[in-house]
């Protein structure tokens, strides 16, 4: 079922497998973000939060970019009611979201569009993927994470130089610096993005949200503080596991090991 919001600029479309795909759709703009598909894309997660058919999302853009950054010639009407307002807030609500979230990033990928890439849990690049900061550029302040997530991923010294002075960091510099998980011909974005987020659906769904959750939980701590929030978790799952579901997990081990060793 597709369901269009925004005037048809944020589509979500839910598929039968389990996977959901969010497309920005405004390409004769650069896919450049209004106050309603900032509200609306922040509506599509938690929609599909709530939805129990989604077990992971990939996002991307119609046309030649992902997002190129907030429509400026309505600066104003965004930046006002941006910074304080969490339910509108999309990268609060990607952050919040429980499920796995894949970006397929085509073409530019813009201060804000830079800010949803890096939201998303994995991402994937088309070779001529380009991200930017311009924040400095156009006195605009970060507010969706850019100054704090980019230094933990790319190092301070790369961050500092990429936001400081608008450098471009190309898609191969993205794999490189570890930005990106991959990078492919610019038509299979989205092809490779699904594939991801089907392989990630072939295992214990519950799991998966878990795992996601400690994972992105414990990068924001300290090593010593993480491996304890990991450790409380771990506790705490096996706690309220019942006899049954131990059972369950030992019969699922046993036939996994009674098949034949897999080539890869």
């Amino acid at each position: 079922m597709d369901s269009v919001l925004a005037q048809e600029l944020i589509v979500v479309e839910r598929v039968t497998d389990g996977v959901a795909v969010i497309t920005i759709n405004r390409p004769a703009s650069l896919n450049s973000l209004t106050r309603p598909m900032i509200v609306s894309l922040a509506g599509a997660f938690r929609e599909l939060d709530a939805d129990p058919t989604v077990g992971a999302v990939v996002i991307t853009g119609k046309g030649r970019a992902f997002c190129s950054g907030v429509d400026l010639t309505a600066a104003q009407d965004v930046f006002k009611g941006d910074v304080k307002d969490e339910e509108s807030d999309p990268v609060i609500q990607m952050e919040r979201f429980r499920k796995p979230i894949i970006g397929a990033i085509n073409g530019y990928a813009v201060t804000a569009g830079f800010e949803i890439s890096l939201a998303c849990d994995i991402l994937v690049a088309g070779k001529d993927a380009k991200f930017i900061d311009t924040h400095a550029r156009f006195g605009i302040f970060p507010s969706w994470g850019l100054s704090q997530k980019l230094s933990r991923i790319i190092g301070i010294n790369r961050a500092r130089e990429v936001s400081l002075s608008c450098m471009l960091i190309t898609a191969e510099m993205a794999e490189k610096w570890g930005l990106v998980n991959h990078v492919v011909e610019n038509g299979e974005v989205l092809k490779k993005a699904k594939e991801i987020a089907h392989a990630i659906l072939k295992n214990n769904r519950d799991m998966v949200f878990r795992y996601r959750s400690v994972i992105n939980d414990g990068f924001k701590m300290d090593l010593r503080h993480a491996g304890l929030l990991e450790k409380e978790r771990a506790h705490n799952y096996y706690d309220g596991m019942t006899k049954e579901q131990f059972s369950a997990m030992q019969k699922f081990i046993r036939n996994r090991s009674s098949k034949p060793p897999s080539k890869l």
